[in-house]
């Protein structure tokens, strides 16, 4: 399917961004670009990665990070898809993690700085 390649790992098991930012980031909840593996955080989360991600770059589905979700979302049609194609593992954020994380960045009022 074009837009996905179900090949390429995940860039990590963190948001890109809020990792290389200075000082480290926190995020909500992580999501997946389907067609490169890059790791972003979710649109509740302060930064908002995995949508500017997309924005950037034009790569259209993102797949949910966190266990227990296989959902992909098309940018372009604005549409959840409830499955997709299996990608390359790892296929959620590491257990230990949490959410939000990661724990030792996340302020104790995390929930004010959620975004609608």
């Amino acid at each position: 399917m074009e837009g996905i390649n179900p090949a390429v790992p995940p860039s990590g098991s963190g948001c890109v961004e809020c990792e290389a930012a200075d000082p480290p980031g926190w995020w909500f909840h992580l999501r997946r670009c389907a067609q490169c593996g890059h790791i972003g955080c979710c649109d509740s989360s302060p930064g908002q990665h995995a949508t500017a991600h997309s924005a950037a770059t034009g790569h259209r589905f993102m797949r949910s990070f966190e266990p227990g979700e296989e959902w992909f979302w098309d940018y372009d049609k604005q549409v959840m898809y409830e499955s997709g194609p299996a990608l390359a593992a790892p296929t959620h954020r590491p257990l230990e993690q949490g959410a939000p994380g990661p724990s030792d960045r996340v302020p104790p009022d995390w929930a004010d700085h959620l975004r609608q």
